[in-house]
């Protein structure tokens, strides 16, 4: 009569497998002190030209007394409310018309043959890998060789045209995802109904691809918004954003306060934006469950 032998499961100390305790915990507490260091460095900046903004002194050494002088005298300054009306200007032009051919060309790349798409995507994706300042000097020796004609070419023209070429590939691959997760068939669908090719890209498209003009649009605008490299380079005749205009002051080391404070306060907003933009999506994410 056999008897029936019984194996009892290894484990892993038998191998020779330690358990370092004491390294786990060591390893948890630098991983939180490292993702603490990233958000000081990230936000360190913005904490201190918040803090100065505070400042009754325009020295960036020494904090003389807390004041909400700089937020009421924020435009008192010619110069700088200028250089942001231009700021504005240029931005929220280049990005709206970025929003309208980027959209356009995106929905041609999309229906384009597999070996033409990627050669126009090379295209496209150039101006994102490109060097700012490589960027900035190029477009520069462009619009010189236009100097004989206008003189008086650079400035808001140049730096438009500017903002609008290194933007235009953001808005492009924003729309290219969401073109790709809608219906292949939609266009032809719309066409089939008796709906003309223009129309059908307006009222047929162009609203199934709306999440990704949006998001498209706001990282535009944003990065036109900081830009300096490229604007320094292609702005004259006393045209200045806000970028240029502070580079300049820092260099007669006579920055005027009020910057700070629209600074922070420009952050102060964009964050708001941000967080009501979050909570109306998560609603509207919670309204579509229920429905």
């Amino acid at each position: 009569m056999m008897t029936e032998v019984k194996y009892s499961k290894a484990t892993l100390e038998e191998y020779g497998y330690k358990e370092y305790k004491a390294l786990k915990v060591i390893w948890k507490i630098l991983r939180i002190v490292l993702v603490l260091f990233a958000i000081l460095m990230l936000y360190l900046a913005v904490l201190v030209i918040a803090i100065q903004s505070f400042n009754s002194s325009s020295s960036t050494t020494e904090f003389q007394g807390f004041t909400f002088d700089n937020y009421l005298q924020m435009f008192s300054k010619r110069s700088l409310t200028n250089s942001i009306k231009n700021t504005f200007l240029v931005s929220i032009t280049a990005t709206l018309l970025a929003a309208v051919l980027g959209t356009f060309i995106a929905i041609g790349i999309f229906y384009l043959p597999p070996k033409i798409k990627s050669r126009i995507m090379l295209l496209n994706n150039i101006p994102m890998l490109n060097a700012d300042i490589v960027t900035g000097i190029s477009l520069m020796l462009i619009f010189s060789l236009l100097l004989p004609v206008n003189k008086h070419i650079f400035g808001f023209w140049t730096i438009l045209i500017s903002h609008l070429f290194f933007i235009l590939p953001y808005i492009i691959l924003s729309v290219l995802p969401k073109m790709k997760e809608i219906d292949p068939n939609l266009m032809d669908a719309s066409l089939d109904l008796g709906v003309r090719p223009f129309k059908s890209v307006i009222r047929v498209l162009i609203p199934a691809v709306r999440g990704g003009i949006f998001s498209g649009v706001v990282l535009a605008f944003t990065i036109s918004f900081e830009d300096f490299v490229v604007g320094y380079f292609t702005t004259g005749n006393g045209f200045n954003t806000l970028s240029i205009w502070i580079y300049s002051s820092i260099g007669r080391k006579s920055l005027f306060p009020g910057v700070y404070a629209f600074s922070t306060a420009l952050t102060l907003i964009s964050m708001v934006l941000i967080i009501f933009y979050v909570l109306f999506m998560k609603g509207r994410k919670g309204h579509a469950k229920k429905n």
